[in-house]
């Protein structure tokens, strides 16, 4: 999966729409970034930014977004209710998939370093990313605000991570930090009584509620501090509110830790104190966008609950959640604008997204690509689709049940190379004309003939590469038809057959395309390796293909 990265950069402007706009602007400017969304407030004076993309891209679209706040806005002259100390007051990063906390910091650093060497601004690292206890809590660094800096720039337990240790009077300073990913989450209650839902807030949030006595007083300990009694879900900030809008209470929250306290079990919790006052949730919403993971955790967790097989594609595991959840009572809740990943896949005219009539015609037209190395790659999508709907059909059913786990991992992982093989479809087609492109280069002079050289021979490279990869995942789908077939509902046994006989031929057909690009590439080294790999997995995936085809033949003869 490609690294995501989200960074919500929150500048001290939120009247001036010419200058939010500006800003923007950079961000817009960057190839590989999304802008997800851009909110103002007049009253706090601040916007806060959201855009996600390829690590590289969000830190450079973030520095440039940095750069022009600080032309354009004056913190000498800035009013507003939000606290704040700089143009750019704060500049978190989030790792969406594909990276962690700890990859996060390192990209931190990088784009700290750059805003106070290159900007002369000064930057203290927060949350994650700190390098002091006093400095995790972006309050502790912002107390006083900007008024304050002047003096606190003084002091030595005030340097700053990096940039100069002196007063910024336009720009301020900037806090630049790593947290994992927030999901504002409100569940629906049918009531209108907002003390109903605070009453629910403050028995599941992680701070619960203070300890009152017979009496009725709060109880307080030896330091007069009121005993607080501890909610039921960690990493979870709740309240209570009645939305007029909507006519029903909600318990609104900010879900910090979605790996352990994620939207099922947020939802669950205010299921079961809903139904102890003698009320029901009727859905629920999430506010702004959300992770991939965070939806899928929850589809999977409910087909658990029901006994359900999780091996089925993954637009079913977001619709079960959506439905269970209730995403879509309060607002419409579109997968493709709401979940993060989704809005950041922006491939127009895929291969794979073709009907299949379409698909056919454009294989059978003059053109040379798509040709066999994505037909090879269908094939291996097919076997792998195959065995997961063997391990479906047997999953569950009557005398198989012994089977079910075995079954469920057939399925799980089916899935996972059924998707790899899909994107290998357009990929094999993307390296072809990335090869063509490079042909086509100039070569009219000795720097030009160079370069041009350089190009073909990457691109070669990439174009043995591509279904180097399709045929290295076919012994894996060959595994899981022989599990199909051995242990499989015997009414679908000849499916695994056919998973066996697509996947053989999405290995043949890789070899071939592998040994053909391997022609045009000059490198013997790479040459030889990619040979004597393909012809050694060759022969695996043969032999394996005839065992499943026996098991299969055994079966059908009983």
């Amino acid at each position: 999966m490609n690294p995501i990265i989200e960074c919500v950069p929150n500048f001290s402007e939120g009247r001036d729409r010419m200058i939010i706009d500006q800003i923007t602007s950079e961000i817009v400017s960057v190839e590989g970034v999304k802008l997800l969304d851009v909110n103002p407030g007049k009253d706090t004076n601040r916007t806060v930014v959201t855009m996600a993309g390829q690590p590289e891209a969000v830190i450079e679209a973030a520095f440039r977004a940095v750069r022009m706040a600080s032309k354009l806005i004056n913190m000498a002259v800035h009013h507003g209710a939000h606290p704040r100390m700089g143009a750019t007051d704060v500049c978190p990063l989030i790792p969406v998939s594909g990276l962690t906390l700890t990859d996060c910091v390192e990209y931190a650093n990088r784009m700290a370093r750059r805003i106070g060497e290159e900007l002369g601004i000064p930057v203290y690292l927060y949350g994650e990313a700190a390098t002091r206890e006093d400095r995790k809590r972006l309050p502790d660094i912002r107390a006083g605000e900007y008024e304050a800096l002047p003096e606190k720039m003084k002091r030595p337990d005030f340097k700053p991570d990096y940039g100069p240790s002196k007063f910024n009077a336009s720009a301020g300073a900037t806090a630049v930090g790593v947290r994992d990913f927030m999901l504002a989450y409100n569940v629906n209650l049918n009531t209108r009584d907002a003390k109903l839902a605070k009453e629910i807030a403050m028995t599941i949030r992680e701070t619960g509620r203070a300890k009152r006595g017979r009496d009725g007083k709060i109880v307080r300990d030896a330091d007069g501090q009121p005993v607080q009694i501890p909610g039921k879900l960690q990493f979870c900030q709740a309240g209570g509110w009645y939305m007029e809008s909507f006519g029903y209470a909600q318990v609104t929250m900010n879900l910090h830790a979605i790996d352990v306290t994620g939207l099922h079990t947020a939802f669950d919790a205010v299921c079961a104190e809903a139904s102890r006052l003698g009320l029901r949730v009727t859905g629920s919403e999430l506010v702004g966008l959300a992770p991939r993971r965070a939806i899928l955790d929850a589809g999977v967790h409910y087909l658990r609950r029901q006994g359900k097989n999780i091996g089925i594609p993954e637009s079913a595991v977001i619709q079960t959640a959506i439905h269970t959840l209730g995403l879509n009572e309060t607002s419409a809740f579109k997968p493709e604008e709401r979940i993060i990943e989704y809005c950041l896949d922006e491939k127009k005219n895929r291969l794979v997204d073709f009907p299949v009539r379409k698909f056919i015609d454009e294989l059978s037209s003059e053109s040379p690509a798509p040709g066999g190395g994505s037909v090879s790659a269908l094939s291996g999508a097919l076997s792998a689709a195959l065995c997961s709907m063997v391990a479906n059909l047997t999953f569950g059913k009557k005398n198989h049940t012994h089977h079910n786990k075995r079954m469920a991992d057939v399925s799980v992982k089916a899935q996972s190379l059924k998707t790899r093989f899909s994107e290998l479809v357009d990929l094999d087609t993307d390296a072809f004309n990335t090869y063509m492109t490079a042909v086509r280069m100039p070569k009219k002079t000795d720097e030009e003939i160079r370069i041009r050289d350089e190009a073909v021979e990457a691109a070669a490279k990439r174009s043995a590469e591509v279904p180097m990869e399709t045929l290295s995942l076919v012994p894996s789908v060959l595994e899981l038809a022989a599990s199909a077939a051995k242990h499989g509902n015997a009414s679908a046994v000849s499916d695994a057959a056919v998973a066996a006989i697509q996947a053989e031929a999405a290995a043949e057909g890789a070899w071939m395309n592998v040994i053909i690009n391997l022609q045009s590439i000059r490198d013997r080294v790479f040459t030889e390796e990619l040979r004597k790999q393909s012809n050694d997995i060759l022969v695996r995936v043969q032999r394996a293909k005839r065992t499943v085809i026996r098991i299969v033949k055994r079966r059908l003869a009983t």
